[in-house]
Order: structure tokens, then C-alpha cells, then sequence
């Protein structure tokens, strides 16, 4: 990996704890750990080797998108110690926790501790809480501080955060798929203590099987737009029909306890829910229209479009997007997309719609959509519009080397697109273009390598940002 290495004394300064008057200096913009005014990016390698221990995990943080600082759970101050097969970034996530006005990190370990051998594992989460002088470490979540006893459930296997309560800090939304059917837990509701939520979950009402893997993808929006994010949960293996696998997502208003499940047999949702269809592998929020609500984009990477699709085939796949309202997400005004109405040619191995991301990439005040096509090394974007919301008009299909180019998504708030190829362990940076209206914005001859990892690390498997698949 390029200079991720850093002697222990200036890791120790780097995390250390910082003053209540020192932490005003925050400056409130998302994913600023370190509080100068700059976005930083998170990227997670969860098969790292440290100290010994293979597929550990590590994460580096880039502050300012350049200067690279390495965290396991040997650094300095982080409770515990790596461990085999622990996967330390299994997920990220990155939201305002304790309403300092620092980005703080979360860190997925989902591997951590194994009842027995063969079993997955309990898993934990590690948090980090930015300051002027960067992440410093925090608080160790298990089961145990959602209310759950300890047991094969992967913990942190996903991660979002959000203001769900509307108090003004975000809390934390931790996935646990294999948890029974899974689960999602609730971390830091203003005067409710932690919590984790299930399909049998009185208000959610939803039939649970041991294979769903409920939680096992997470995003949140505030699709209703009365200032209170709700929480998208992906169940990508939920079993719908006698076939399994067809995926859900159920959206989560926390506050209200109600809950709303969507599939492909959802009214105006195209297509139909199949075997291995993998319906919310992936999921992204952004304002594709500039109502000031949220809209979810849906991936579908199992979906099957071309001739004599196999069983358990990767798919070709499809995205489904479904727009915010004052009601909340309608499905009456969803979009399928595909490359059947796009740039490219659908293929059976594609898996268009494995990763997603949103973010004003060309600076009009509405969000585009970033869809990853890894079997294809490819991202498609599709612009927003403030007339409609996401159009096909000018959609840039964008091919990079292999290693699976397209993996994981991020944007950045200075226009900016992240595209993880984890097989080659390269991050690469494109940058978008102020131009208003039907313009994805982003430049592909702007590509350039904004870092690499060591072979076999699984380097930029989840990535933070504006928004995130996993």
C-alpha cells in the first residue's frame, strides 16, 4: 500500500482525545474528520494481514483525499486487538454521533469472535470520533449494547447513519443479517437506550426466515421530508415466493413505528420478484429531482434480461428508483433501468446495480446516480433533473481496468467520483464539471489513481461518502 504506514507516535497523536473548546473548531461538513474544512475518505481492506493475523482488516483514512493514515485494531488507543478472519471494515459509515460538528467514523468488524469454528461471526463495532487533530477512538457496540445476547449474528456486516429523532446528531443504524433472519439495531435515539429491530418486530410484521439476511444492507433518507431520516433496509435473500431469494427492502420510520416493504411484485415496481434476484443488494438516497425529499435508488444484480438465463447465473441486473413524496417513497412514479435504455449491452455476467452512489456530480442542486456494473468494469451515470428527476439523456457509461472496476461508489462533496476496483486493490478518482441541467457532470478524461493497496486485501471494498452500497 502507498505511504499507509505511520510510526506509532504520530498515530498516537493523531488519535489522541481532544478538549470540549478545541472540538468547536469542527466545521460541520460530511465526512471532515479532522475538522479543516476538506472531506476525508474512508477505505476499507477487510483482508489485510496485521500483526500476523490474516484477513484481519484495516481501514485507511485520506485526509483532505491525499494524506493516508492506517487504522486496525492494533493502532494505538483502539480497545482489543486484530484478530484471524475478524475483518475489521467489513462496513463504514460516517455521521455527526455526539454533536460536535466532527464527522465521526464507524467501523463494521463482523467477523469478530466465533462461537465455534466454521460459524460466522458475533461481530462488533468500532467507532472513532473525528476532532481537529482527526479520528481519535471510541466506544466497542456488540449484541449486548442492543439489547441481544451474543451469538453468530454479524454485527456491523452493514452500517448507515442519519438523524432519525431529528435532535440534530446522527444516529447510528448497525445490520446484524444473520441474526436469525437479521436484524438492525439503533444506536444513540435521543432517550431511548439501544435497540436492534427484526421482521417479527411487532410494527414491522413481516414473516422471518433463517435466510433472509434483513440488515444485511442499510441506507438512510429522509424520504417524507419532514426533517427525520427513515431507514432502507436491504433483505437480499429474503424468500418473497416459494423460490428463494428474490430480496426486499422494508423502509423503516423509526419514529412513528411503521414500517413499508417493497419487492418487484410491489405495484408499479417492474419485473418480478424471482429466484436469486438479489432485489436491495444495493442501495443509495439522493434528491434526483430537487424536491427536497429523498429518493431510493434500488439495485437489482441478480435480475436476468438476456436469453437462457441460468440458475444462480450472475445476472445482468436492473436498478429500480423510487421517489420521495410527502407521503413518503411511492412507488407510482418508479423507474426501472437497465442497459437495455442505457449506454452498453446487458450481459449475464454484468451485475449493473451491485453498487450504487448519489451525489451532485455536475453542481445544479439536484443528485445524480452512480450504478456499478462490476462484471463489466464498468459505472454508468445517469443525471438528475429538477423536470422528472433521473433522465437517460447524455448517460456516460465509463470502463475502467479489471479487479472488479466498479465494486464500490462514492462521491465527495467537491464534485467528485470514487470507483473502487477491491480485485486490484485501486482507487480511482474522476472529477465532475459545473454544468446545469441533463449532464451526469462527471469527466472520465479525469481519471487518475488516488491510491492502491496491497494485492489480496480487499482494498476499497466499502468506501465512505456521500452515499455507500454497503
Amino acid at each position: 500500500m502507498r505511504a499507509a504506514f505511520i510510526a506509532s507516535a504520530v498515530l498516537a497523536f493523531l488519535l489522541a482525545p481532544v478538549s470540549p473548546a478545541a472540538a468547536n473548531a469542527c466545521s460541520g461538513i460530511p465526512s471532515d474528520f479532522d475538522g479543516d474544512g476538506r472531506a476525508d475518505l474512508a477505505v476499507a481492506a477487510p483482508y489485510t494481514t496485521v500483526g500476523g493475523h490474516a484477513r484481519a482488516g484495516s481501514v485507511t483514512v485520506l485526509y483532505g483525499m491525499r494524506t493516508e493514515l492506517r487504522l486496525t485494531q492494533d493502532s494505538p488507543g483502539v480497545p482489543g486487538e486484530a484478530e484471524t478472519a475478524s475483518s475489521f471494515g467489513s462496513a463504514l459509515a460516517t455521521g455527526d454521533f455526539d454533536g460536535d460538528r466532527c464527522a465521526d467514523l464507524a467501523v463494521g468488524v463482523s467477523e469478530k469472535d466465533r462461537s465455534r469454528t466454521g460459524a460466522d461471526g458475533d461481530g462488533v463495532v468500532q467507532l472513532f470520533h473525528g476532532s481537529p487533530d482527526g479520528l481519535r477512538p471510541g466506544k466497542v457496540i456488540d449484541a449486548g449494547d442492543l439489547g441481544r445476547e451474543r451469538g453468530s449474528g454479524r454485527l456491523g456486516a452493514a452500517l448507515a447513519a442519519g438523524d432519525l429523532d431529528g435532535d440534530g446528531d446522527d444516529e447510528l443504524v448497525i445490520g446484524a443479517p444473520g441474526l436469525d433472519g437479521g436484524a438492525v439495531g439503533v444506536y444513540g435515539r435521543k432517550g431511548r437506550k439501544p435497540y436492534m429491530i427484526t421482521q417479527r418486530t411487532g410494527w414491522v410484521g413481516q414473516r422471518e426466515l433463517e435466510t433472509d439476511q434483513f440488515g444485511g444492507v442499510l441506507a438512510t433518507g429522509d424520504f417524507d421530508g419532514d426533517g427525520r431520516a427513515e431507514v432502507a433496509v436491504g433483505a437480499p435473500a429474503d424468500t418473497i415466493m416459494d423460490n428463494g431469494g428474490q430480496g426486499s427492502v422494508t423502509v423503516l420510520d423509526v419514529r412513528r413505528e411503521k414500517a413499508s416493504l417493497l419487492t418487484q411484485d410491489s405495484p408499479s415496481i417492474a419485473g418480478l420478484g424471482e429466484a436469486w434476484d438479489s432485489f436491495g443488494a444495493a442501495l443509495a438516497t439522493g434528491d434526483f429531482n430537487a424536491d427536497g425529499r429523498d429518493d431510493l435508488a434500488i439495485g437489482v444484480p441478480g435480475e436476468g434480461l438476456t436469453d437462457n438465463q441460468r440458475a444462480m447465473d450472475y445476472g445482468d441486473g436492473t436498478v429500480d428508483v423510487v421517489y420521495g413524496s410527502s407521503g413518503g417513497l411511492r412507488t407510482a412514479t418508479t423507474e426501472a433501468w437497465s442497459q437495455r435504455s442505457l449506454k452498453g449491452e446487458p450481459r449475464y455476467f454484468d451485475r449493473f446495480g451491485a453498487s450504487l452512489a448519489a451525489g451532485d456530480l455536475n453542481g445544479d442542486g439536484d443528485d445524480e446516480l452512480t450504478i456499478g456494473v462490476p462484471g463489466e468494469n464498468a459505472v454508468q451515470v445517469l443525471a438528475g433533473t429538477r423536470s422528472g428527476g433521473l433522465t437517460k439523456d447524455n448517460n456516460l457509461l465509463i470502463t475502467g481496468e479489471g479487479g472488479d472496476f466498479g465494486a464500490a461508489l462514492a462521491t465527495t462533496a467537491d464534485r467528485g467520483l470514487v470507483v473502487a476496483s477491491p480485485g486490484d486493490g485501486r482507487l480511482t478518482l474522476l472529477r465532475g464539471t459545473a454544468k446545469e441541467g441533463a449532464y451526469p457532470g462527471v469527466r472520465p478524461d479525469t481519471a487518475k489513481v488516488l491510491a492502491t493497496g496491497t494485492e489480496h486485501t480487499l482494498f476499497g471494498y466499502t468506501l465512505t461518502g456521500s452515499s455507500a452500497s454497503r
